[in-house]
């Protein structure tokens, strides 16, 4: 009788998955399906000569991925009519199995911080010891990162999921952010865990180089299609055109506006918007005679380690250049902790976060576009995979675990 087995069938969301169909006949053909309601993937595979077929160890033979990868079904979902439900592992023929990937881990407590000012949520292991203390930075959607927050405590680290615009009790636009808000961040957490590091991606990435660079508490710094450049900020808008167009500093610091480089409106930026087509938003950051000193981060301030994580096929901004600015600050200053700039040549913009979620949204719409991320999902869920590892092994190694 043929049987599925899942291992294992409840976990984190960052925990791989091993699957194994047993008991078809040998040689047969297995359709296996992945749901979660709104997404769906699919593949089929043959079985072996003992009338196995194991995801760890096989290709499929057609189906949504190829090549052998155990989370190809997981990074492969796309989206499909319908509302979020469980998560289903069904082979045609055999069954199905509801497989819980927990977005918070369990013996993680999760607690809502809006003291001294500050506007998040904290997640620390429920046992009472102290432990190494990140604070995760989101980008230019807002708001929180609470996922990459909640997975990382699972990993034993105390880490405080900090908005800093575009939530309630923080400025709703990326303009005049002042940096001393993440230092009450960095003294909130100091008191409450060990070593202090900073994890962020996109404007988040370059928010933590920035508080990194300003606040000397802070021993470690994982950049993620970051930015060792300020840039201008993000403002209101009724369209990108005016958003763009909107010159305003992100960050301030002791009430004096950090200097910025400004977007530009190159004509094929601005002819996609207006015919409203899939728009490359990396063209608005003119690199090509280089950028003012003034807005270069000083990187070299950072008393720990940074790592710095970027996309080759970048089109949301082009994290590789702006990074590698950075890696040649650190260079040129011979900074005396460990410092890595990884760059992923083939993967997109979505490459932060923690890994086995879809990398097939390579267009997101916006509220008047349709922005490109750029990258081949299959190049951006391996990227994203090994960033996460990255930067575990960063924080552990650097932090203490």
């Amino acid at each position: 009788m043929a049987e599925i087995l899942v291992n294992p069938q409840e976990a984190p969301l960052d925990s791989p998955v091993d699957v194994l169909v047993v008991g078809l006949p040998p040689d047969s053909r297995a359709t296996i399906t992945l749901t979660t309601g709104d997404r769906s993937s699919s593949a089929v595979f043959a079985a072996d000569e003992r009338g196995v077929v194991d995801l760890t160890r096989h290709a499929p033979l057609e189906g949504d991925y190829s090549g052998v990868d155990p989370m190809g079904l997981f990074w492969s979902l796309r989206r499909v009519a319908g509302e979020p439900g469980p998560t289903l592992l069904e082979v045609d023929g055999v069954g199905k199995v509801e497989l819980q990937r927990l977005t918070v881990p369990e013996g993680v407590r999760r607690t809502v911080v809006d003291s001294d000012g500050l506007s998040g949520v904290l997640f620390e292991p429920d046992d009472g010891d102290t432990y190494p203390g990140v604070i995760v930075l989101g980008g230019s959607e807002g708001g929180l990162r609470e996922l990459d927050a909640a997975l990382l405590a699972g990993h034993g680290f105390t880490a405080l999921a900090l908005a800093y615009f575009g939530a309630p009790g923080v400025p709703d636009h990326l303009v005049d952010v002042p940096l001393e808000y993440f230092g009450r961040a960095v003294a909130y957490l100091s008191a409450r865990a060990g070593e202090i590091g900073v994890l962020g991606g996109s404007r988040g990435g370059e928010a933590a180089l920035l508080v990194g660079a300003t606040f000397p508490e802070v021993r470690a710094v994982v950049s993620v299609v970051g930015s060792g450049v300020v840039t201008q900020g993000i403002g209101p808008g009724r369209n990108l055109l005016q958003v763009l167009q909107h010159e305003a500093a992100s960050w301030t610091l002791k009430g004096e506006a950090l200097p910025y480089l400004p977007c530009s409106v190159p004509d094929g930026l601005r002819a996609d918007v207006v015919d409203d087509v899939p728009t490359s938003l990396a063209r608005a950051f003119d690199l090509t005679d280089g950028v003012p000193e003034e807005t270069v981060i000083p990187v070299e301030r950072i008393l720990g380690g940074v790592l710095l994580l970027s996309a080759g096929d970048d089109r949301s901004w082009p994290s590789t250049a702006l990074s590698e600015i950075a890696k040649q600050r650190l260079d040129e200053h011979d900074h005396p902790f460990p410092y890595e700039h990884v760059v992923y040549p083939d993967a997109g913009h979505l490459i932060a976060g923690p890994p086995y979620r879809p990398t097939t949204d390579v267009l997101v719409p916006g509220p008047d576009v349709v922005f490109e991320m750029g990258g081949a999902p299959p190049a951006t869920a391996a990227a994203r995979a090994d960033a996460w590892r990255r930067s575990l092994q960063f924080f552990s190694e650097q932090l203490g675990t």
